[in-house]
């Protein structure tokens, strides 16, 4: 085997499963900054250091890279709140509102939320939109044991902490008057 003459070692080989990982999350960050109309499958392929043909070969089409990058999301929460129901003994839904505030920091995966939906003008978009939404919603329900209502409140809480988050607008999550 040559040894590189510079010094630095070449980069380690990714199996498919990690370049098609790396390629969701550049997928992720490209589609909720430009919006899946206004993303480029180009974009993503410079993020991840490989061809546009590749991320054709991974995903097909430019809709199944975006609903591979939206099933990821929904697919993260559904894993937060899990850990957070599984973790308490007190109140789940409580406990998995928290959780989900932590989430705030991850802008972009709350900003693909909004764009998904903002998609979901396209058939095949929202039917896909809402199998995930319905599932975590049913999810929340199953874990919390929580009524129908209180699980829409907690999602509508949900949907104030998305906006205000990708919006920059912490104020708006005082949970006291000023």
């Amino acid at each position: 085997m040559a040894r590189s003459t510079s010094g630095s070692t070449p980069p380690a080989r990714q199996s498919g499963e990690e370049r098609r990982a790396a390629v969701i999350a550049a997928a992720i960050e490209e589609f909720a900054q430009h919006s899946y109309a206004g993303g480029s499958t180009d974009a993503i392929a410079r993020r991840v250091g490989i061809s546009q043909p590749y991320v054709f070969r991974l995903f097909g089409t430019k809709r199944e890279l975006f609903l591979a990058a939206v099933d990821a999301v929904f697919a993260h929460v559904q894993r937060v709140f899990t850990v957070a129901a599984q973790s308490t003994q007190g109140d789940k839904l409580d406990a998995m509102g928290l959780a989900y505030e932590g989430l705030r920091s991850r802008r972009h995966e709350l900003l693909l939320l909004l764009q998904a939906f903002s998609a979901s003008g396209e058939d095949e978009i929202r039917q896909e939109v809402r199998r995930r939404y319905r599932a975590l919603f049913e999810e929340v329900r199953a874990l919390s044991g929580a009524s129908h209502t209180q699980v829409q409140n907690f999602f509508a809480s949900g949907m104030l902490i998305t906006i205000a988050s990708v919006l920059d607008l912490p104020e708006l999550l005082a949970w006291e008057d000023p």
